[in-house]
């Protein structure tokens, strides 16, 4: 006979884990129960409030959600963290930005945690590079470096689907560095947009 599963129990042995992220499939394999099984736990906890449902077969422990910028690379992969909310963060953009930006190579979208807009836009695969793993306590995140996010923005604005900020604060990026990224998209009208801005 099967053992019934605890909240308390089941929220310490995934908080043990380090998974307060977690797929379907990892929480049948921790707690080797059925499939049925662990899906029908799930859904009768994320209703009870234990679990928050990120996205289809994506869950989170409701009270110790990891930050943004973990939940971002976690929602959507391949992607890291580009355009605004990396500008905003290297004080390229002057003001606070309110959604997630990350890159990806899979199509665009958008999802919604807590009202907390996360935002993914497709790049192309030849310029899905520039990006770093920085440590953020006990997290990894994917980051594009300052020039890549600075790049990755330009080119959308060049696309006609982001407006240009006139406040951007360029002086202390490397130029080469611009350029070289700006190569990987193979745009002319980012090219010229790049020299009007740095």
């Amino acid at each position: 006979m099967s053992t019934l599963l605890k909240p308390v129990y089941v929220r310490d042995q995934l908080l043990q884990k380090h998974l307060t992220v977690f797929t379907l499939l990892e929480f049948q394999r921790v707690f080797t129960k059925t499939l049925p099984r662990a899906k029908y736990f799930l859904e009768t906890y994320t209703d009870h409030g234990l679990f928050i449902r990120l996205k289809n077969g994506l869950y989170a422990l409701k009270d110790n959600l990891p930050s943004e910028e973990t939940l971002a690379n976690l929602l959507y992969r391949p992607s890291y963290i580009s355009f605004e909310y990396a500008l905003a963060t290297y004080n390229i953009l002057p003001e606070m930005v309110y959604s997630v930006t990350s890159a990806t190579t899979k199509p665009t979208r958008t999802f919604s945690i807590r009202q907390k807009p996360f935002l993914y836009f497709t790049v192309k695969k030849s310029a899905f590079t520039g990006y770093l793993p920085v440590k953020k306590g006990e997290q990894t995140i994917l980051f594009a470096e300052p020039e890549k996010a600075l790049v990755d923005y330009l080119y959308f604005v060049s696309l006609g689907k982001k407006s240009k900020n006139d406040r951007l604060h360029v002086t202390s990026l490397d130029k080469a560095k611009i350029r070289r990224y700006s190569s990987l998209y193979q745009r002319p009208g980012l090219n010229r947009l790049i020299k009007e801005v740095i």
